[in-house]
């Protein structure tokens, strides 16, 4: 069999990313991609190795174009304002996404990743997954050093809450709503209460220091 045209694998990755968004990655196997994407099942198996695999780049995809976003959009916030506004446009930033990747942004919210990536996943992909963490980590070190002057675990945990926690308790009701391949219905008034959320949480400090944060270079 001919090997994939380069052009091909973006789609293909699209297409995975799409159906898994709609019916759950447990129904994602090698013959309803090829069905969807219109190409044999061993096209997939000569790009990808196994569904596996390919599901585990379609979640790094995923995952890295979003926190490069997030990254983008604390940093910006960060110049114009200060450590409290980078916490909360981090927050929102799951929203901005799903106005630009509205597959993608119902997958990470909604679905589990454990549920996704199997146990065969390719030693390559999990690197980068857990090198992809470890980048979070460090931007949530970052925020909470600007907002108390503080890197340790206590501290960390709070921006967990802030950044995770609340932003996938509020969005992912209306990204479960509206087809995968349509803009989700993320409401201001949604995003405002969470960024009053936000706020809330910050104005109490972290729990006295602990043990440091997770070791990782700023």
């Amino acid at each position: 069999m001919a090997r994939p045209r380069l052009h091909e694998l973006p789609e293909l990755l699209d297409t995975a990313e799409r159906l898994v968004a709609e019916v759950g990655a447990g129904k994602v196997t090698v013959r309803a991609l090829a069905t969807a994407a219109g190409v044999p099942n061993g096209t997939i198996y000569h790009a990808f190795g196994s569904i596996t695999a390919l599901l585990g780049r379609v979640w790094l995809r995923a995952a890295t174009d979003f926190l490069e976003l997030q990254t983008e959009l604390a940093e910006a916030a960060l110049d114009d304002s200060g450590a409290e506004g980078a916490v909360v446009a981090a927050a929102d930033a799951p929203a901005v996404f799903a106005l630009r990747r509205p597959a993608a942004a119902r997958m990470l919210l909604t679905v589990k990743k454990d549920q996704l990536l199997g146990p065969q996943l390719p030693a390559e992909i999990a690197d980068a997954l857990l090198t992809l963490d470890k980048r979070l980590v460090a931007l949530l070190i970052r925020l909470a050093d600007r907002q108390w002057g503080r890197r340790d675990a206590a501290a960390v945990e709070v921006l967990t809450t802030c950044v995770v926690d609340l932003p996938t308790a509020l969005f992912r009701r209306a990204l479960t709503g509206p087809p995968a391949g349509q803009a989700a219905s993320i409401t201001t008034d949604t995003r405002d209460r969470l960024a009053a959320a936000v706020r809330a949480v910050l104005a109490i400090p972290p729990l006295p220091r602990t043990r440091p944060a997770p070791t990782t270079k700023d």
